[in-house]
């Protein structure tokens, strides 16, 4: 199964279905410094590539004849953490769905968001793929159900080729762990840490976390402690010797491995890690495709 991603970034959604056993040929991202950490990290090729351009987008990736493709387009303008409004990003969902109509890959795997399945450019994007012959299986999955130890939504569309609609759910579903996977679970003692600082979007909301709990979701920020910050009543701890994680810790609570190399910025490293589909995750969703296939035995 020969797998194309698009919108690699640092490689989660990659490094998630290589585990998963299956032959990642080759992947695709327009940010030049995630494209570098992709190389240092993978054997396979990375290009550097505007994929909003769809038909040159197309002409190469067919080339490879994919069995797969995978890919997570950028969705700040559908985040939660953003202005939740569509915009130019937004338009990159239909580059998707018009490169994998137009290759025509037995199989695609879309990630987004959790919001993104409501938006506009998602429905633009899902006519297009109904209209190429995809049946689609459209599901929200919690991260910390699938091997993270993180309280991440994440909306995925996963499409093949004359297949009925929903013929992903019971694969997707069955899966799932009783019990959401906490900080503790994943790391036991390594970090040293009884709880930990993460940022609030504002002042309402606690911005002290246990490690008997999943995280919340990692985004592209990490604040220090403010002077000014007032104890929530939802805290885990008083602020006494609290820190924020690091940004390898964050990046090991994506479920990136220890091993995993990183260069650059420490602001442009936390968005890539913030961006990064949580490599645990992308091997749930690319197990349960391998249970479908076992089983149809095709």
């Amino acid at each position: 199964m020969k797998i194309v991603d698009l919108f690699c970034g640092v490689g989660g959604l990659s490094l998630g279905f290589q585990s998963a056993g299956f032959d990642i040929k080759a992947s695709y991202d327009s940010w030049e410094k995630a494209v570098a950490i992709y190389r240092d990290n993978f054997s396979h090729p990375v290009y550097k590539f505007d994929l909003s351009d769809s038909d040159k987008a197309s002409e190469s990736i067919g080339l490879l004849n994919p069995n797969i493709i995978i890919g997570g387009p950028p969705c700040q303008d559908f985040s939660h953490a953003g202005k939740r409004s569509e915009g130019t990003r937004a338009n990159l969902t239909s580059s998707f769905a018009t490169i994998v109509s137009t290759v025509r890959p037995e199989w695609f795997v879309m990630e987004n968001v959790d919001r993104a399945q409501n938006s506009s450019a998602y429905k633009e994007a899902r006519d297009i793929l109904k209209l190429a012959g995809y049946g689609l299986s459209e599901n929200v999955l919690n991260a910390s159900l699938c091997g993270v130890p993180q309280k991440r939504k994440r909306f995925f569309c996963i499409g093949k080729l004359g297949e009925i609609d929903g013929f992903m759910d019971d694969f997707l579903m069955s899966g799932l762990s009783e019990k959401a996977m906490t900080m503790r679970d994943y790391f036991g003692s390594e970090l040293g840490l009884d709880h930990y600082y993460r940022h609030p979007r504002n002042y309402s909301r606690r911005g002290i976390f246990s490690m008997d709990e999943p995280a919340p979701t990692i985004r592209g920020v990490n604040r220090p402690v403010p002077p000014n910050y007032v104890k929530h009543d939802g805290d885990t701890s008083s602020l006494d010797g609290i820190r924020p994680l690091t940004t390898l810790e964050r990046a090991r609570v994506q479920t990136f491995p220890s091993d995993f190399s990183w260069s650059g910025t420490k602001t442009d490293l936390e968005q890539m890690i913030g961006n990064a589909v949580p490599v645990e995750l992308g091997k749930y969703v690319a197990n349960a495709i391998k249970k479908y296939i076992d089983k149809n035995g095709k």
